[in-house]
């Protein structure tokens, strides 16, 4: 087996297709192995809830507990092949932390600790804090919900909270442009570019490790290549891993000079070979990116698809969970538009004012104009500042506001909730995730338990608070309305960073496998994961006096990270970290990620020493 650079054999992120397919089951699964034997099995479908590929899956249970997950067959999808993770990470949903019941703080005023109550009473409390506060609520919805549990919180932000203050992307990045990007390119426009176009074609990677952050896209552009039809570039400043199999074609970029590099492309694809721009959501990072690759894709005829991390960012975009958008990709701005949804939610007007985002929110909770926020499935870590976002959630309870809280498990949302409202993770419910495609994938709750997904939780409330909701919410089309799409606006690129002495530009982003949440309860997996490094071009390394260094330290505005440095053939002036929470030490006042640690992101300057 092929050893790689952490002495470790058969490192892959697909290894586990080997236990399916082995004829003879010689190969086995430690996690599952003498635990059960398959005719003991109770086998379910369903979809994988860890990136927007939608992969199907089969569940195998036993007494209400699942034992083990094998890939589902969908030609049009993910075949018969999944990732590890989605095969192995699956304890997650039943960690000790899992919620029982809903939470109250035990005093009136919000002090004091939170104690488990009934639903009755939680709902009583709940209505209570958010009914004086309604037209200055907010919410942020976190980007892992079905279809049908965004359009109940888009339809709940407007029609309960009263107002567009609205915002999914729990991210580091977020911005105004990509916003307008996704509701002009994005939102209400179906299925574009399939899984199947990616076989033969001259694809542009823009934003985007397939093997990281996209499992099964991955996969099928390496089934592609490997046919002889398919072709990869990839706008980056090194080769990972990934992109030396999917034999890709470096277009050297350092952090914030995207826009300039996709200006420079004139061609993509040819009469036999369409051309695809693949853009991660990592592109909104960098200033007028986004405007670039829309820009690209119109001049060489390509066609252009989105690919976020998460399982319901496309639902979110969908059910219109951005400021300015209403679902379909029907603008707030637009008022046909906004006739037309509050018909179908069976009232007579919606806010009108474009809302806030997610940075304008938790200014406007740390500074008062926002008495209060309903959050779901969102981890602060995640955040742009999660520092920031901690004295938000203190300061709008400080002022008398009011935190309410979604949940599946205890989070970092938790300690700052006023209330706290158990969800059923995706086994105990049904649904529907869009893949990066549009393609919808519905699924089946695997165990018949009391939990209820968000809809019908927000559902509750809006009850209690005598605005239910209208029943259809996921039945509104998923089409932009007649009326004209909003322009996009023109958007400047911003000058890159310049490194003075000592200093690197820092790229980084999440590898599949790291200490995230959703792989807990799961050593095995985690056991697999690719040892952490940091990389630099040899000039760099030269430049900074660490060549001979065996580790270095990169040093933030908040905090230092220090990694195995590795040397490689990259752009000069660049230092990539992974953005996954597992740094070999960390000091400083940032929790969570390397780059929350630092108190830096992709494009910023950073200081790199021995």
């Amino acid at each position: 087996a092929e050893i790689d650079s952490s002495g470790r054999p058969f490192a892959s992120y697909f290894s586990g297709n080997t236990i399916q397919i082995c004829p003879v089951g010689a190969l086995t699964s430690a996690a599952y192995r003498f635990r059960a034997r398959p005719f003991d099995l109770v086998s379910s479908p369903s979809i994988a809830e860890h990136d927007a590929c939608g992969a199907a899956i089969r569940i195998d249970h036993r007494r209400g507990v699942v034992l083990r997950r094998l890939a589902g067959e969908d030609a049009a999808v993910n075949e018969e092949w999944i990732s590890d993770k989605d095969r192995f990470a699956f304890r997650w949903q039943n960690a000790a932390d899992r919620l029982a019941a809903p939470l109250v703080r035990e005093n009136p005023d919000g002090s004091g600790e939170l104690i488990e109550t009934s639903w009755n009473d939680a709902l009583d409390v709940a209505a209570t804090l958010l009914a004086p506060r309604r037209g200055s609520l907010a919410a942020l919805p976190g980007g892992r919900l079905t279809l049908e549990d965004a359009h109940a919180w888009s339809a709940f932000t407007r029609l309960v909270l009263g107002s567009n203050d609205v915002d999914f992307r729990s991210r580091s990045y977020g911005s105004v442009e990509e916003a307008d990007v996704l509701g002009a390119t994005v939102a209400g426009f179906g299925i574009g570019v399939t899984y199947a176009d990616l076989e033969n074609a001259d694809v542009l990677l823009a934003g985007l490790e397939p093997e990281d952050e996209a499992a099964t896209v991955f996969l099928r552009l390496r089934k592609g290549l490997l046919a002889g039809g398919t072709t990869v570039s990839t706008v980056a400043p090194l080769l990972t891993r990934g992109a030396t199999k999917l034999r890709a074609r470096l277009i050297p970029s350092a952090p914030g000079t995207e826009a300039e590099v996709l200006d420079s492309i004139t061609e993509l694809g040819n009469e036999t070979k369409p051309g695809i721009i693949l853009v991660g959501e990592r592109l909104a990072a960098s200033a007028g990116a986004l405007s670039a690759a829309v820009a690209l894709a119109a001049r060489t005829g390509a066609k252009l698809a989105w690919v976020p991390r998460r399982a319901g960012d496309r639902a979110a975009v969908e059910a219109g969970l951005l400021p300015g958008l209403l679902p379909g990709g029907r603008q707030v701005s637009d008022a046909s538009a906004r006739a037309e949804i509050a018909a179908a939610w069976g009232v007579n007007d919606l806010p009108s004012e474009p809302g806030r985002d997610l940075n304008a929110i938790l200014a406007g909770l740390t500074s008062g104009q926002l008495s209060g926020v309903v959050i779901g499935g969102t981890d602060l870590d995640d955040l742009p500042d999660p520092a920031a976002a901690r004295a938000a959630l203190t300061a709008v309870r400080a002022a008398g506001g009011v935190v309410i809280s979604l949940e599946i498990r205890s989070s970092s949302v938790t300690p700052y909730a006023d209330v706290v409202l158990p969800v059923a993770p995706p086994t105990e419910k049904s649904g529907t995730y869009l893949t990066w495609e549009g393609r919808p994938r519905s699924f089946e709750a695997v165990f018949d338990t009391a939990a209820m997904s968000d809809a019908g939780v927000l559902a509750l409330v809006a009850a209690e608070l005598e605005a239910p909701l209208a029943a259809p919410l996921g039945a509104i089309a998923l089409h932009a309305s007649t009326g004209a799409r909003q322009a996009l606006p023109a958007v400047a690129a911003s000058a890159p960073a310049a490194p003075a002495a000592g200093q690197a530009v820092l790229a980084t982003w999440r590898q599949q496998l790291d200490a995230g949440r959703g792989q807990d309860g799961e050593p095995h997996l985690a056991g697999t994961a690719r040892r952490p490094v940091a990389h630099l071009s040899r000039q760099s390394a030269a430049d900074l006096g660490v060549s001979d260094a065996e580790f270095v330290t990169i040093n933030g505005p908040t905090g230092s990270v220090t990694y195995p440095l590795v040397v490689i053939s990259m752009v000069d002036g660049v230092v990539w970290v992974p953005a996954s929470p597992r740094p070999v030490g960390q000091t400083g006042s940032g929790e969570g990620s390397s780059s929350t640690v630092l108190g830096a992101h992709s494009g910023d300057l950073v200081e790199v020493v021995r």
